[in-house]
């Protein structure tokens, strides 16, 4: 008999068994696992770098920015979402099962209390206009952006991927896109079908930049508290202004000269060169190293190492 605390309801295992496309689940498996491309790309900590581009694409759009906004305390603790929404994304993707199902629900207990009206007309949305953090349609875009940000920022700092890791890469997110509630016939088939996506929701007017996005990029890239902040920032507005495509750098309003853009480029080189010489402790989340350690004693114990990451 499970314990109660690690028990996992039957509801809860079908729905991790239609993420994985209704295969079996062992509830003490990483989802994906040690042969997948994303447990090969979101081990790596330097993906933080792309954290703050990630969440001003995100409240670009001005339904997410109006649910941050007024659902949360972003002017005094400006990272706090970031960080949460990384270590929730870590959790469901190097944790076993029953623990990457438990992420789940904290998230969308944490969305049931996000929804309202905006409090003014921002692009195609006019005031009034409701939001849902569980629209379907929103949370779609949120989870588009970390896909997109994690594969240029591992690319831009490791080394290119194939296409054919790319392409396994992207397969591998449609079941974090399921588990997250995301309808299967919302979420693109192939990554050639995302890009596409992608690049259609960066030319709409979707993403219109409202004053409450500004305020959320204001309090991410300036921030007046904590104090320790103010020393950490200039490092940071580089590289979120520089991970920023261009569409969305002029609507928020960000310059990027000559000089910057240089900077921006000796500092990824500077990184590229440290980073194989960092100690695992320093280069690895702690959920990756924690996962990858699992695996080998399970492997040393006899029990062959599970994956659910195949194509479906």
């Amino acid at each position: 008999m499970q314990e109660a605390g690690k028990r996992v309801s039957a509801k809860d295992q079908e729905r991790l068994q239609y993420a994985v496309g209704g295969k079996p689940v062992d509830l003490d498996r990483s989802l994906l696992g040690p042969q997948s491309v994303t447990w090969r790309v979101n081990r790596e900590a330097v993906l933080l770098a792309g954290g703050g581009c990630a969440l001003l694409l995100q409240v670009a759009h001005p339904l997410v920015a109006a649910g941050v906004a007024e659902h949360s305390n972003f002017r005094e603790r400006p990272l706090d979402r970031l960080y949460r929404t990384l270590d929730l994304m870590l959790r469901i993707t190097f944790a076993p099962a029953r623990d990457a199902i438990r992420a789940v629900r904290e998230i969308e207990r944490r969305h049931a209390r996000v929804r309202g009206r905006l409090r003014e007309t921002a692009g195609p949305f006019p005031k009034g206009t409701p939001y849902d953090a569980n629209d379907p349609h929103l949370m779609l875009w949120v989870h588009a952006t970390l896909v997109d940000t994690a594969l240029r920022v591992f690319e831009m700092f490791l080394r290119p991927l194939t296409e054919e890791e790319r392409d396994r890469y992207y397969q591998e997110s449609t079941i974090v896109a399921r588990i997250l509630g995301i309808p299967n016939d919302l979420v693109p088939k192939t990554r050639v079908q995302f890009e596409r996506y992608y690049r259609h929701m960066l030319a709409s007017d979707s993403l219109a930049v409202s004053n409450e996005s500004r305020e959320i990029a204001a309090a991410i890239l300036n921030p007046t508290q904590p104090l320790w902040l103010r020393g950490v920032m200039p490092p940071v507005r580089l590289l979120t202004t520089g991970l920023l495509p261009e569409p969305l750098r002029q609507r928020y309003g960000l310059s990027w000269p000559t000089w910057e853009e240089q900077v921006f480029r000796v500092a990824v080189l500077a990184t590229q060169l440290a980073i194989p010489w960092l100690p695992s402790a320093v280069r690895f989340f702690p959920h990756a190293r924690e996962a990858w350690r699992r695996e080998a004693t399970s492997t040393l114990r006899g029990t062959p190492a599970a994956s659910h990451a195949a194509v479906v």
